[in-house]
């Protein structure tokens, strides 16, 4: 125990399961409709831990008995490869077990950690019981031995091994001295069992199969699988690593499981009219691990409602990943009488957009998907998928580890509000990364933030005096200010899909950088001008709502500073003219086999042989150029030419 260090020991008890086995298919399918709004490295966490695979279940015999032994393998195509099974120490077959030694060992093993038995640095190890399997296919008796890394959760709880051609099984093989019968061989170079120092995995040639030798290991498969369900002996299985939902919870904190259980009736589900059951309030914690509620028969003293004699409460509660499953749901109408106000729900739900961390992709993420199902299984809700778009936020990173209190490397946020002020630090956090990535905290990274609102603040109160109403429809404008305006247009609609379309703060940021930062290259005498003054005037009104869910503050100020009196928090968020988004000019470069050797701005429709055309004019290509052979030309349109000499 990481408390008190006591040894922890399992214990097998009867506890309650929701079935989320039979949507292991709904929740893989329901990936095609997630993956244009999900992160995919969510979708992908989620079908690994989900683990669908497609394999055959053989049943081997147990020689002493002739009891069925099955196994499940998705690769049937070495079957005939099997010298040793291997079973996990929980199974129920191991009872039988009499032998002392074979005993202490499965005690030993069960005392361990599911993370030690499946780490790849943890030595595999097992015994034999001195229990012989026949293989159905070829009659060989091979022994059983337990195993530390198999689990009991996957499969049968038992696997046939197949050292030639499985690393793991090679090693064991090697280690307790077990045969080793190549059935795949490199059709290529002809394989030596007694010169092999690891085992063959790749595809190859079926040998010692049988009626199999000869075809491809991948013809195996299937033709292996098909004899199998003639014969009887196995048959096709889907399986999945994903295993049913254990919800019970030995504690008090939770809701209580709605089971009242009857020596005369069993387990009996409380009536629909006496739900919910209510956590008692009165509670003495004794002090130690018992849940309280195991020793208040105040609580789970009860009569049954199927005979009306005694019964005793279930004392467990659920899971609190159970209320987490639903709650967006049941928000949009709190007070409701009935499960859901369903006028609500429809109009709210289901969320637009979900902000939470990676670490919630296989629980609570799942969980959430299986319950809406579920639900929507019941017609109580009209969607399958809760949640439409998926963000999930980085970490904060200083020194190269993240920030925590325990390793002692946080940034204090009142030192660094004192000196560069609540909108830098705002500023700078959503500026440093993209949303889904982690964030390497810089100190330099602040005062550049700081800087930049500097610039805003400065130039907004130099040309505040020239702030003005406008309509530029009709104005004829001078090129400078013409491709200013266009600017404002283009960032306005890159801040707009950046954010709405994209959660990509970062770059929004950016493009109202490069905004301020084409505003200063304007000659002042130009913006003096009627037709100055009205361009900055709209760069103004497009630029500060912008800037304002990024530093609000600021913001507000500036707003104020420019005559304005309500809030800037009230200003509808801008808008753009499609037509002024198209530049009349590009920026081409030009390069030399791959390097750039020079840049010039061109037409935006120029055509692909002017730009080489272009290119070849430019007096720095020409130069460099000078005496040498051009083999080729690439021309990328809108962006490049490439000389290669």
């Amino acid at each position: 125990c990481w408390r008190c260090e006591t040894q922890v020991t399992q214990r097998e008890l009867e506890q309650w399961f929701f079935k989320i086995t039979d949507y292991a298919e709904d929740l893989l399918s329901g990936h095609e409709i997630l993956k244009e709004g999900w992160p995919e490295r969510v979708i992908v966490m989620q079908k690994n831990w989900i683990g669908r695979s497609t394999g055959l279940v053989v049943n081997f015999k147990v020689a002493d008995t002739g009891e069925n032994f099955p196994i499940f393998t998705t690769r049937p195509d070495t079957i005939y490869g099997v010298t040793f099974m291997v079973i996990a120490p929980e199974h129920p077959f191991l009872d039988r077990i009499k032998d002392s030694k074979v005993k202490e060992f499965i005690k030993r093993i069960k005392e361990q950690s599911l993370v030690d038995r499946l780490s790849e640095e943890k030595e595999k190890e097992g015994i034999d019981t001195g229990i012989k399997i026949i293989n159905p296919f070829n009659g060989d008796i091979v022994p059983l031995y337990v195993g530390n890394f198999v689990l009991m959760e996957y499969g049968t709880g038992a696997i046939m091994a197949v050292p030639a051609h499985d690393t793991r099984d090679f090693a064991f093989a090697k280690k307790y001295g077990i045969p080793i019968k190549l059935v795949i061989d490199n059709p290529s170079t002809p394989i030596d069992v007694s010169a092999m120092n690891d085992a063959y995995v790749e595809d190859g040639i079926c040998v010692n199969s049988g009626p199999f030798t000869g075809i491809t290991n991948k013809e195996a498969i299937e033709a292996i699988s098909d004899y199998a369900e003639k014969e009887g002996i196995g048959y096709r299985k889907v399986n999945y690593r994903l295993k049913d939902w254990l919800i019970s919870r030995q504690r008090y904190w939770g809701c209580p499981i709605p089971i009242v259980y009857c020596e005369k009736c069993g387990a009996q589900p409380v009536p629909y009219d006496a739900l919910p059951v209510v956590l008692p309030v009165d509670v003495d914690f004794h002090g130690d691990s018992r849940s309280p509620l195991t020793m208040m028969p105040e609580f789970y003293e009860t009569n049954c409602p199927q005979c009306g004699g005694k019964a005793k409460r279930e004392t467990d509660t659920m899971d609190t990943f159970v209320d987490s499953s639903w709650y967006f749901a049941k928000f949009t109408s709190p007070h409701s009488k009935e499960i859901f106000d369903f006028d609500e729900v429809n109009y709210w739900t289901p969320v637009d957009q979900y902000i939470g961390g990676i670490e919630h992709a296989c629980m609570h993420l799942l969980y959430a998907r299986f319950f809406t199902m579920v639900l929507n299984d019941l017609g109580i809700l009209q969607y399958r998928e809760p949640f439409t778009r998926l963000l999930t936020q980085g970490m904060v990173i200083k020194d190269g580890a993240k920030m925590s209190k325990s390793k002692g490397n946080i940034v204090d946020p009142d030192d660094i509000i004192d000196k560069y002020g609540a909108d830098t630090v705002r500023l700078f956090m959503l500026f440093a990364a993209p949303p889904e990535k982690d964030l390497d905290w810089s100190d330099k990274g602040v005062e550049g933030c700081y800087r930049f609102i500097n610039r805003v603040w400065r130039i907004v109160q130099k040309y505040s005096d020239y702030y003005t109403s406008y309509s530029l429809d009709n104005v004829v404008l001078d090129p400078v200010l013409k491709n200013l305006r266009g600017e404002i247009h283009r960032t306005v609609k890159a801040v707009t899909h950046d954010i709405e379309n994209r959660m990509q703060f970062n770059t929004a940021i950016a493009r109202m950088m490069e905004l301020v930062n084409a505003l200063y290259q304007v000659n002042e005498e130009l913006i003096q001008t009627d037709a100055g003054k009205m361009v900055v005037s709209e760069l103004f009104d497009k630029l500060l709502p912008m800037l304002g869910p990024f530093v609000p503050h600021v913001a507000e100020e500036l707003w104020e500073l420019l005559g304005h009196k309500n809030f800037i928090l009230d200003e509808p968020w801008p808008e753009f003219q499609e037509e002024l988004t198209a530049k009349d000019e590009i920026e081409v470069v030009f390069q030399i086999n791959g390097k750039i050797r020079s840049k010039r701005n061109v037409p935006a429709d120029i055509t692909k042989e002017e730009m080489e055309r272009v290119a070849l004019d430019d007096d720095r290509i020409k130069e460099m150029i000078a005496g040498k052979t051009v083999k080729k030309v690439i021309v990328v349109p809108g962006k490049l030419v490439n000389v290669v000499i």
